[in-house]
């Protein structure tokens, strides 16, 4: 566990519990794998600037810490891309209809008008900007399997796998990682590739879907399990790609 965000929150009573009760234990990538990118918008992501310095504008925003999430989702985007695996997106917003029956909206209250469709924070960052043969699914909900297509689209792709990434770590990322542990799939969570408003929320979010759900793993090991599979498809069929 040595290198982990969440080390420096535990006691040696915790330590003894994960030890002993034997939580944590590697589930594995899977061998067709979905990166699933978490409501990586404007109105999230924030700018890139300390977050109390960009709060004011972007009240939902990460900043900095978010802006170095996306730069480490970058090269995993660009791997799935060159070996043409899938890529899902998930945006977070609503009709300006529909905002007053929902009760996830109302926890906005004045920044309501931010989240409806076509408003500029709506949009997903331009280091991310998905391409036109890739999937964006619109949802109201923290996870994303709550009352969209992800979960029949994930079966048509034949996924055994998700690869997620995005904000924020204690909202949206670990509602849809539960989710997708409980519909069967395996799920990694890029721990430098996830972000949150609140320290604290990130550090506990990342070692209860550690502990119980997911696999938690950096960037660079993420990229290193991606050539891997690269090699062994080459390796079955014969054709370099």
């Amino acid at each position: 566990m040595s290198g982990q965000p969440w080390e420096d929150l535990l006691t040696a009573d915790d330590l003894a519990v994960i030890e002993r009760g034997g939580y944590g234990k590697k589930a594995g990538m899977g061998d067709s794998p979905v990166l699933l990118l978490i409501d990586c918008q404007y109105n999230h992501i924030g700018a890139d600037a300390p977050i109390l310095e960009q709060i004011d504008e972007h009240p939902a925003g990460g900043g900095a810490t978010a802006w170095a999430a996306v730069r480490r989702i970058v090269p995993i985007l660009e791997e799935f891309r060159r070996q043409q695996r899938p890529v899902i997106y998930t945006r977070y917003c609503f009709s300006e209809r529909s905002a007053r029956y929902d009760s996830f909206a109302a926890k906005r209250g004045k920044n309501i008008a931010r989240f409806v469709d076509g408003a500029p924070g709506t949009r997903i960052v331009e280091p991310l900007t998905p391409r036109e043969d890739e999937l964006v699914i619109d949802k109201v909900h923290a996870s994303a399997f709550y009352a969209t297509a992800l979960l029949s689209s994930l079966i048509r792709l034949r996924a055994d796998s998700v690869i997620v990434a995005g904000v924020s770590t204690s909202g949206c990322v670990r509602a849809t990682a539960v989710d997708a542990q409980s519909n069967n799939f395996k799920v990694t969570v890029v721990s430098d590739g996830v972000a949150d408003r609140i320290a604290a929320s990130h550090k506990a979010s990342l070692l209860d879907l550690w502990m119980k759900y997911a696999d938690v793993s950096p960037s660079a090991d993420v990229l290193d399990y991606l050539k891997q599979l690269e090699t062994a498809r080459e390796e079955s069929d014969g054709i370099p790609r």
